[in-house]
C-alpha cells in the first residue's frame, strides 16, 4: 500500500484498521496489529501508527490491554459506520451534488444514475 502524500498518515492507519473491521477480517476482541508491524510494512515511524490506533482507542473502536496490544471493542464496527455515514453525508454527497450541477445532471438523472451502478455485497 503507498500512502496518500494529501493526508496525515496515521489517519489512513486508522482507515486502514477501520477497513479491517467494516469487512469482518478484524472481528469482536480480535487484536489489531502492533504498532511494530505497522512500522516494519509500511516503513513509518511506531509513533505514527500508534497515533493513529490510539485516535481509535479515542473513538471507543479498539481498547487496549495493557502490556498485550489492542483489540476490537464490541460496538466498533456501529461506531465506525456511524461515523463514516456523517462523513459521507457531510462532505462527500454535498461536493457529489455540486459537481453534478456543475454537469447540469438533473436530480432525477442523479437518481437512475445511482439506481444504475453496481452495487457490492457492502451494501446489502
Amino acid at each position: 500500500m503507498e500512502f496518500n502524500p494529501t493526508k496525515n498518515i496515521y489517519e489512513q492507519i486508522s482507515e486502514m484498521i477501520e477497513n479491517e473491521i467494516l469487512s469482518d477480517r478484524l472481528k469482536l476482541e480480535d487484536q489489531a496489529p502492533s504498532t511494530n508491524e505497522f512500522a516494519r510494512v509500511y516503513q513509518i515511524n511506531p509513533a505514527t501508527a500508534l497515533k493513529g490506533m490510539n485516535a481509535l482507542v479515542d473513538e471507543g473502536i479498539l481498547y487496549k490491554k495493557r502490556g498485550v496490544g489492542m483489540f476490537v471493542t464490541e460496538n466498533a464496527k456501529k461506531i465506525i459506520i456511524t461515523k463514516r455515514r456523517k462523513e459521507f453525508k457531510d462532505t462527500i454527497l454535498p461536493s457529489m451534488v455540486e459537481e453534478a450541477g456543475r454537469l447540469k445532471i438533473t436530480k432525477n438523472e442523479l437518481i437512475e444514475m445511482i439506481k444504475e451502478a453496481e452495487w457490492n455485497d457492502h451494501t446489502r
